[in-house]
C-alpha cells in the first residue's frame, strides 16, 4: 500500500468503553511493529492517548458513543440485562454506517472489531473482508458441564446438578436470546444478510474470536467452536510508574477498585477503607466512575484514594485486590499473581467472580453480604490462595498474549477467510 513498510491496512473497532479498548491496544501495537498500518475507531476521550503512541485513531459516530450504558439503573439482574442489550442494539444501528465509513475511509484489508458491537459485525461479515471480534469477557456459550451463564452459579456436581443446569440453562440463554437477537438481526436485515435464530450462531459466527482470557480460569469443556483463540488478557495499560507517595506504605498493600463505568460499587471502597486499615493493611482505593469526594468514609490514616491510579504500579507490591470483578482489573491482578476478592455488582461480574473461587485465585463476596468484617476476612481468605493466583499467571504467561492475537489475524490474511455461510 506504501511500499514494502506496510503489509495490509487493519481497522480496528471498538465500542465506547475503555474496559474493551484497553485489551486490544496492545494487539494494534503488535501489528503496527510487525509493519501494518493499524487504524483504531473508539470512544474520543482517549484518541489523543492512542496517537501518542504512533497509531492511527479516528472517533467513533458522537452519537453512538452519546448512547450510555446505563444498566446500574435497574432494580434487578434482568432489567439490568435488558438495558444492556438494548443499548448494543440502539448502538447497532448507528455502526452500520459508521463502519462503512471506517472502511472506505482506511481502505482496510482485515477487520477486528469488538464483540459488543453489533452493527460493525453485521457489516464485517458482509464486506467479505477477513474478520475476527475480540473477546474482552467471559463467553455465554452453553457447553456441557458449564453452568448456566448469568447468574454466576458453581459447577454442577451430581444428578441435582445436571438438573439444575438442564433447567435452567435453556430459561437463561433463552432469556438472553430473546432480548439480544432483534438488535443482532437488525443491521443483517439492513445489509442484507440472512437474520440468525439463535445465540449460538451469533457466538461462533465470526471466521476467529480473539478471546482474552486462558482455558486455566475458564470452566473446562470439550466442545470448543474451532474459532475461539485463547490468547490470555490484554496486557496493555498506561505508563506505570510507582507514585511518590508509595513509599510510605509500611504495611501491606491491597488495592481496592471501583468500574470505570458506573455502577453502585462504591460500597466496596467505603467497606474498606473501614475495615482494612484497623487490621494492618494499606489501602490504595481508585474510585474510577466516582469522584473521591463522593465516597462518603473519610480516608483514614494509612490510605490513600485517588480517582485513577496506573494500576501496575500498584500490583508489583500488592497483596490482595479488591473489586468488582471487571475482567480487566481481575485478570490484571491475576497476571501479576495477585489474589483477587470479587463484590459482584452485575454484568458478567457474578461469574467472573464464580471463575476467580474455581480457580482456587481468590474468593468471593456477594454485595448483600458486604460489611467491613466480612471484607476483611475474605481478604485473608484470598491471601491464602497466593499459589492459585500464581498458577493462573503462568498460565496467562504460556497463552501467547498480544502477539499469539496478531498472528490470528495474520492468518486470516494469508487465508482470506473472511465470508461465513448464511443462516
Amino acid at each position: 500500500r506504501n511500499g514494502e513498510a506496510l503489509m495490509s491496512s487493519i481497522l480496528v473497532y471498538t465500542s465506547p468503553a475503555r474496559g474493551h479498548l484497553f485489551p486490544v491496544l496492545g494487539v494494534a501495537l503488535e501489528l503496527q511493529q510487525r509493519g501494518h498500518d493499524v487504524h483504531l475507531r473508539t470512544l474520543s476521550p482517549e484518541l489523543e492517548r492512542i496517537r501518542a503512541l504512533g497509531l492511527n485513531a479516528e472517533a467513533i459516530d458522537p452519537a453512538l458513543e452519546a448512547i450510555e450504558l446505563e444498566d446500574w439503573r435497574a432494580s434487578n439482574a434482568m432489567g439490568a440485562l435488558k438495558i444492556a442489550m438494548q443499548t448494543f442494539g440502539a448502538r447497532a444501528e448507528l455502526e452500520v454506517d459508521d463502519m462503512l465509513d471506517a472502511i472506505a475511509r482506511t481502505s482496510a484489508d482485515a477487520l477486528l472489531v469488538d464483540t459488543n458491537t453489533w452493527g460493525a459485525q453485521a457489516v464485517s461479515e458482509a464486506s467479505g473482508l477477513p474478520w475476527a471480534t475480540f473477546q474482552p469477557y467471559f463467553t455465554a456459550l452453553p457447553g456441557q458441564g458449564v453452568p448456566p451463564f448469568g447468574p454466576g452459579l458453581p459447577r454442577a456436581t451430581g444428578v441435582t446438578g445436571r438438573i439444575r443446569d438442564g433447567i435452567v440453562g435453556p430459561l437463561a440463554f433463552g432469556k438472553l436470546q430473546k432480548l439480544a437477537l432483534p438488535g443482532i438481526n437488525a443491521p443483517r436485515i439492513t445489509l442484507g444478510l440472512t437474520p440468525l435464530v439463535s445465540m449460538q450462531s451469533f457466538l461462533t459466527r465470526p471466521p476467529r474470536v480473539i478471546y482474552f482470557t486462558s482455558e486455566t480460569l475458564e470452566y473446562p469443556r470439550n466442545d470448543w467452536p474451532e474459532n475461539f483463540r485463547f490468547v490470555g488478557p490484554g496486557s496493555w495499560g498506561p505508563a506505570a510508574e510507582a507514585p511518590d507517595w508509595l513509599a510510605e506504605a509500611d504495611r501491606p498493600i491491597v488495592l481496592v477498585t471501583c468500574s470505570t463505568e458506573r455502577q453502585e460499587d462504591s460500597a466496596i471502597l467505603e467497606a474498606a477503607l473501614q475495615g482494612l486499615p484497623g487490621v494492618g493493611f494499606y489501602v490504595v482505593g481508585t474510585s474510577a466512575a466516582f469522584a473521591p469526594g463522593e465516597i462518603a468514609t473519610k480516608p483514614p490514616p494509612n490510605t490513600r484514594v485517588e480517582r485513577f491510579i496506573p494500576h501496575d504500579a500498584i500490583l508489583d507490591r500488592a497483596a490482595a485486590v479488591v473489586c468488582h470483578g471487571g475482567m480487566g482489573i481481575t485478570q490484571r491482578a491475576l497476571a501479576h499473581g495477585v489474589p483477587v476478592v470479587v463484590v459482584p455488582f452485575g454484568r458478567d461480574q457474578l461469574e467472573v467472580a464464580r471463575r476467580v473461587e474455581h480457580a482456587g485465585a481468590g474468593t468471593r463476596l456477594p454485595p448483600k453480604k458486604l460489611s467491613s468484617a466480612r471484607l476483611t476476612t475474605a481478604v485473608r481468605e484470598a491471601i491464602s490462595r497466593e499459589a492459585g493466583a500464581q498458577r493462573i499467571a503462568d498460565s496467562f504467561s504460556e497463552s501467547g498474549g498480544a502477539p499469539a492475537a496478531a498472528g490470528v489475524l495474520e492468518e486470516l490474511l494469508r487465508h482470506n477467510t473472511g465470508v461465513r455461510p448464511s443462516g
